[in-house]
């Protein structure tokens, strides 16, 4: 199973289109997002090519390819528009051996997290800051933003196969790997 993570779209055409186009060059299973898909956010400044019905569209299109979380820009009426179900606070995967969890971050993080087992992999995004370790008894990963990203990131995804985890900017370029055991 290939799964491919991203996160923190906030309504930006270009890099929602650099985003699709980079799942159908890495022909992942599913394309994970992590939330805040639409919306810029009150904190942030208009995104590069900032039009939320370009996107909804585009999205839309891939609809059965997409699972996706709710972030905490994430409204009802985003999800009037788009045609996967977008406002769950986190979804269960199982993969390779590991329960996944992945979720936005602003409710459940890798401070803050629900029951679980040990050696859960946690994916989620909101920092819009790439991440991986281990923290507890728990992996932790984030894809970064693919739109905004901060501290000197790279507008980045995540891609998940055979238990290892590669980070890529939206251009397909190798920016790590981590594998889990």
């Amino acid at each position: 199973m290939k799964y491919m993570f991203a996160s923190d779209l906030h309504g930006s055409y270009r890099y929602g289109r650099e985003l699709m186009e980079a799942f159908e060059k890495e022909k992942a299973n599913k394309l994970i997002l992590c939330g805040d898909l639409l919306y810029h956010g009150a904190r942030n400044d208009l995104p590069e090519e900032y039009n939320t019905k370009a996107l909804t569209n585009l999205l839309n299109y891939y609809k059965n390819s997409i699972l996706c979380v709710r972030g905490n820009c994430d409204a009802e009426i985003d999800q009037m528009v788009l045609e996967f179900p977008i406002m769950a606070d986190y979804i269960e995967l199982y993969a390779d051996g590991h329960d996944f969890l992945v979720t936005h971050g602003h409710l459940f993080n890798e401070h803050s997290m629900i029951p679980h087992a040990p050696g859960t992999v946690l994916v989620h995004g909101h920092t819009h800051v790439k991440a991986a370790e281990k923290v507890g008894d728990i992996w932790y990963l984030n894809p970064g933003s693919v739109t905004m990203p901060k501290d000197d990131d790279k507008h980045s995804y995540l891609i998940y196969e055979n238990r290892l985890f590669t980070f890529k900017d939206v251009n397909g370029s190798v920016i790590s790997t981590f594998k889990i055991d």
